[in-house]
């Protein structure tokens, strides 16, 4: 088997990227679109002014989300046929983390509104706090600790942030 020229490297890496944002830009549409509709809807006239608040920061946090999610999209287009894919690659990764990081504010706040209106508010902080701790462990806490995992795995060694990021 023949071994990957960088440029392969960087059109895989930037491949895989788009896989990955495909799968987080359709939860995260879906929850902003939630989110759009919900002033219009009959309950939310019943909603306390904090439970307001924490619409808005969830709300402006799927927004958040979906600009950076969708972004590298729109940075393919400028520079399509520039021969710039190691720094599409470079920005598309950030953009996806800083997503990453829109959309656990969103769900999180999202869920705290919602167990703010049906539940007691100290058991609305407990359900949004282990949400919160249940969404880091998987997005953040497991992969960076089995960051190490298959070292001696080739296919893998492009896979690694800072090869991404250029660090």
């Amino acid at each position: 088997m023949s071994k990957e020229s960088e440029k392969q490297r960087w059109q895989r890496n930037f491949a895989d990227l788009l896989q990955e944002l495909r799968v987080a830009q359709t939860g995260v549409q879906i929850l902003f679109a939630f989110l759009l509709t919900l002033p219009f809807s009959n309950g939310f006239t019943r909603t306390t002014e904090f439970q307001r608040d924490v619409y808005i920061v969830a709300l402006l946090a799927a927004a958040a989300a979906t600009a950076m999610i969708i972004s590298p999209v729109a940075f393919h287009r400028a520079l399509f046929r520039q021969g710039r894919k190691p720094e599409l690659v470079r920005f598309a990764h950030r953009m996806a983390t800083g997503g990453l990081f829109f959309m656990l504010i969103a769900m999180v706040s999202a869920v705290l509104l919602i167990t703010d209106f049906v539940l007691p508010r100290p058991i609305a902080f407990v359900l949004s706090a282990v949400t919160g701790i249940w969404f880091l462990t998987f997005w953040a806490i497991l992969p960076f600790a089995r960051r190490n995992w298959g070292e001696d795995d080739i296919d893998d060694e492009d896979d690694d942030p800072r090869t991404l990021s250029g660090d």
